[in-house]
C-alpha cells in the first residue's frame, strides 16, 4: 500500500536514487544537473511546496511537489518521479491523484496545472485520463541538444 507524507532533508538521498539517467532527470525537472543531488533538492525546496514521497514497504518509490501556486487561483504539479521498479502499477496515477487533492482540497484551487514533455507517453496519457488539456506548447532544448515540445495542462476542479 502506498502512503504519502511531507518530504525531509533525510529523504534526498532516496529521491536522488530514484532519477537513474540524465533523460530521467530532463524529463522531470528540466532545469536540474545530473546526477540529482541532495544540494538541488534542498534549491527546489525553497522555491516549491508541499514536497511529498511516496511511501511503500518502507521504501521512498514517488515524488512530487506543487510550485507556482497563486492562492486562489493554480497551482502546478511538479517534479513528479515514479521508481523505475514501480512503474505500471498505477503509482503514478497515486501520486498525481495525491498533489490534486492538495491542490483542490487543502488550498481550494479552482484549477491545477502540470507540463509534460511530449516524448513522455505514459506521463502524458496518464494526465489526459485525468482530464487535463493542454493548453499551450514550449519549445525546450533537450540535453541532446534536440528541440522537443513541452506541453502545458490544465484540469479546472468540478463540483
Amino acid at each position: 500500500m502506498t502512503t504519502f507524507r511531507p518530504f525531509t532533508e533525510s529523504d534526498c538521498d532516496a529521491v536522488c536514487g530514484l532519477i537513474k539517467s540524465q533523460e530521467e532527470l530532463f524529463s522531470v525537472y528540466p532545469r536540474g544537473e545530473f546526477p540529482l543531488t541532495p544540494a538541488q533538492l534542498l534549491e527546489l525546496s525553497n522555491t516549491r511546496m508541499e514536497l511529498t514521497v511516496a511511501v511503500e514497504d518502507d521504501r521512498i518509490v514517488g515524488f512530487a511537489n506543487l510550485y507556482e501556486y497563486q492562492a486562489h487561483q493554480s497551482a502546478f504539479v511538479g517534479n513528479v518521479i515514479v521508481d523505475r521498479d514501480y512503474r505500471g502499477r498505477g503509482l503514478g496515477r497515486a501520486i498525481v491523484s495525491h498533489m490534486l487533492k492538495l491542490g483542490f482540497e487543502k488550498y481550494a484551487l479552482p484549477e491545477v496545472h502540470i507540463s509534460v514533455f511530449s516524448g513522455n507517453t505514459p506521463a502524458l496519457l496518464l494526465y489526459v485520463r485525468f482530464g487535463f488539456k493542454p493548453y499551450d506548447i514550449e519549445e525546450r532544448v533537450d540535453p541532446m541538444g534536440n528541440r522537443v515540445a513541452l506541453i502545458h495542462m490544465k484540469l479546472r476542479k468540478t463540483n
